[in-house]
């Protein structure tokens, strides 16, 4: 299919390797002009001449982003904006964890800031450019269950550091921000959704993961597999409309964590990302429970959003 012409604009972050490579790769064949957001050039370049190597007629284009700095996420977001006046899939999947307490440039712990604040401010600066019917796609985790927001522990020094426990935060937040997020467009096309791709060997498999790796599957998949629900999630017509869900490597949707599901919880962790990453965008409000979003969201936020239904490259 690579002779497709394009018919829709995909944006993705963290796609030099893993299942976000699987996921430019295949956008770019089926038609998608596709903007690869990577912290390193070289690497993003790479990984685009293997996909016009097996896709010739393929737009790709790569553009440099550290998620890990504000400053960087900000020029980015500028960069993107010039290149395209709409977006139809964000797909926010780049993510890492740091084995030891170290900050970001802007001062924040660093998984923390890479996972959630760079991504938050992503979003929200690209946020009029997704097209009505247009799909927000998070990479989050099954570990996201075991996570608890410390929101002093990501501007300050904590008491102890765990590698483990600041990777379940981060998902945490990724989650918190993806149903805070659906609620926040209860009365727009779009949808936001996120997923747990499954534990993925790639041959950048780190290190930490070794300690991860229980808390979240007995199974280790290829990035071919892992990429599954991220690519159902961005084209599926059966998820046409479905917004603030949470689905598992086989594509299902599930319960997200009790904590995730606490509207008071992304509340605070909305109001924290704002003030840390000091948006200047159009304020967006939640939705009042039991106004635009349907009664019951807090323990049942998966719905689907009428007068959805799109044509899938």
């Amino acid at each position: 299919m690579a002779g497709n012409a394009v018919s829709a604009t995909a944006v993705i972050t963290g796609t030099t390797h893993g299942i976000g490579r699987i996921t430019a790769r295949e956008l770019a064949g089926v038609g998608y002009r596709v903007l690869m957001l990577c912290r390193d050039p070289a690497a993003a370049a790479t990984v685009r001449a293997e996909i016009l190597s097996e896709h010739p007629r393929a737009a790709i284009e790569c553009l440099t982003c550290d998620l890990a700095s504000l400053a960087s996420v900000r020029q980015c977001a500028a960069a993107v904006r010039g290149a395209c006046d709409r977006i139809d899939v964000l797909i926010n999947n780049a993510g890492v964890v740091s084995t030891r307490h170290r900050l970001s440039v802007d001062g924040f712990e660093l998984t923390f800031a890479t996972n959630h604040l760079g991504p938050f401010l992503l979003t929200r600066l690209l946020l009029d450019l997704v097209a009505d019917r247009g799909r927000i796609v998070n990479v989050a985790s099954r570990v996201h269950h075991r996570g608890q927001l410390a929101l002093e522990s990501v501007a300050g020094l904590p008491a102890r550091y765990s590698a483990t426990a600041a990777y379940a935060q981060s998902k945490l937040a990724n989650v918190l921000f993806t149903l805070a997020l659906a609620r926040r467009l209860a009365e727009r096309t779009v949808t936001v959704n996120c997923l747990h791709p499954g534990v993925v060997a790639t041959n950048l498999l780190p290190r930490w993961l070794r300690l991860v790796k229980p808390l979240v599957s007995p199974v280790m998949f290829d990035a071919e597999r892992g990429a599954r629900t991220t690519l159902y999630l961005a084209r599926s017509p059966a998820v046409a409309g479905i917004t603030g869900g949470y689905f598992d490597e086989c594509q299902r949707a599930q319960q997200a964590a009790p904590s995730a599901n606490d509207t008071g919880l992304q509340e605070s962790l909305w109001r924290a990302s704002e003030h840390w990453t000091d948006v200047d965008a159009v304020r967006l409000e939640a939705a009042p429970p039991g106004l635009a979003a349907p009664p019951g969201l807090a323990s049942t936020p998966l719905r689907r959003i009428a007068g959805t239904e799109q044509q899938i490259p």
